[in-house]
């Protein structure tokens, strides 16, 4: 299987797919701020959409209420969307962030610095996407949108 990496303008409305090498399945373990576990191998069957942000980066915030949309669209047809906040912030105050731009997804916590659980972190926000088999196939670093991985998910599912 071939591993791609998504590259989009800031403007967002191009996506280029560039072939990287082959992903092995991955899982990883992270609580989220709702107090629940979370394993990437509890969605097999489904994509997911890892996406790294914080509170603090403002490209991050700016592509949330594509993600919302997204997860909000996909999630019952096999998508769904995790964000891991990638910062040092208490739980609360992330619950207060997570409200005010009405996230509807999960929320997962891991401190920067920590062991790469999908790939590296080049800058702030990261997306992965993970096949429904459980194999991470693209990477984007930088904004991403809803409409940009459909188009992957199509693509990729020819």
């Amino acid at each position: 299987m071939t591993r791609f990496t998504l590259l989009a303008p800031l403007t967002l409305m191009a996506m280029l797919l560039v072939s990287l090498s082959a992903g092995a399945n991955s899982d990883f373990s992270l609580q989220g701020i709702d107090g629940k576990t979370y394993r990437l191998s509890d969605y097999r069957g489904k994509w997911v959409v890892v996406n790294y942000w914080a509170t603090w980066c403002p490209p991050c915030r700016a592509e949330i209420p594509d993600l919302v949309e997204f997860h909000e669209r996909n999630r019952e047809r096999g998508a769904v969307v995790l964000g891991v906040a990638y910062e040092q912030i208490g739980v609360e105050q992330l619950r207060k962030f997570v409200d005010r731009y009405a996230i509807n997804y999960p929320i997962l916590r891991i401190d920067p610095g920590s062991p790469d659980v999908l790939g590296p972190i080049p800058g702030l926000p990261t997306t992965y996407l993970v096949s429904p088999e459980g194999e991470v196939v693209a990477q984007q670093a930088g904004m991403i949108t809803g409409k940009a991985i459909e188009k992957f998910i199509r693509n990729y599912e020819k």
